[in-house]
């Protein structure tokens, strides 16, 4: 098959013209002679594929892998053109091989899931503000202007932004940029505070506690809050140690059988 370029003039100079090659793999039944047709388009497609995985490459994706999809994407292409709708051949391969592309950096390129909304509002976001940089340089776009621009609302504008910083995720052990001492995003991090555990007992207890008769409720602060010992409390109520020791047992289990039956 002879893939060398017609005078035809093509959106691009590297579209072979296979407009016949087309037509004759259409009318061919499957086999060898039609599996052989079939490559041939392919790889003389193949440059203009390549050409288009190159204006993805400073995405984080590395060029080969690029390729590999957008061949993918060219294989799709000629399974499914049908050249008696009258179309070139181009005019269907392109937006199919930069849609697989795109599709692989939707599915496969972003650490966490994000809903496909806010993907579509990052992709918004962004060529708006390709195309506005261009009008204004000197500074960036303002949330206003990016609105205006893709009509969208500048709710939509600011999760768009969001989005776009949030393509990979950042290890909690990378070192915060400007850190000269190791300081790392874990470090800035809290942790579960363990009283909150204790909330809901306390809550519990605090009005069985209220209705304790005076002496015993300060036995109990004395003993839980100011850690005093039990002979010291004796001493300052003027009682035996044992006393104070039968007092706390019996508070602490009155208001947990209270707490307990109160909770079933």
């Amino acid at each position: 098959m002879s893939t060398r370029t017609s005078a035809k003039h093509h959106p691009h100079d590297d579209a072979p013209d296979t407009a016949a090659a087309f037509r004759r793999l259409a009318g061919l039944p499957e086999g060898p002679e039609r599996e052989t047709l079939r490559g041939e388009i392919i790889e003389a497609w193949l440059p203009m594929a390549d050409r288009l995985a190159g204006r993805f490459r400073s995405r984080g994706e590395s060029l080969d892998d690029l390729r590999q999809v957008a061949a993918l994407g060219l294989v799709k292409a000629v399974d499914r053109y049908d050249p008696e709708l009258g179309n070139a051949f181009e005019s269907y391969a392109v937006p199919t091989i930069t849609g697989e592309i795109k599709r692989h950096f939707r599915d496969h390129m972003w650490t966490l899931h994000v809903p496909r909304r806010v993907q579509d509002l990052r992709n918004r976001v962004r060529f708006a503000s390709q195309d506005l940089s261009q009008t204004i340089p000197g500074r960036r776009p303002t949330v206003a202007e990016i609105a205006e621009h893709a009509r969208m609302s500048e709710e939509d504008v600011l999760v768009g932004l969001e989005a776009l910083e949030s393509f990979t995720a950042l290890s909690l052990d990378a070192e915060l940029p400007g850190c000269e001492d190791g300081y790392s995003l874990s470090d800035a991090l809290g942790s579960t505070d363990p009283a909150l555990e204790t909330v809901v007992d306390r809550e519990s207890v605090a009005p069985r506690l209220a209705a304790l008769p005076e002496r015993e409720r300060a036995i109990l602060y004395m003993r839980f809050f100011r850690d005093m010992t039990q002979s010291r409390i004796a001493e300052q109520l003027g009682i035996s140690q044992m006393h104070v020791s039968r007092l706390i047992s019996r508070c602490c289990g009155k208001v947990r059988e209270q707490v307990l039956r109160d909770a079933a």
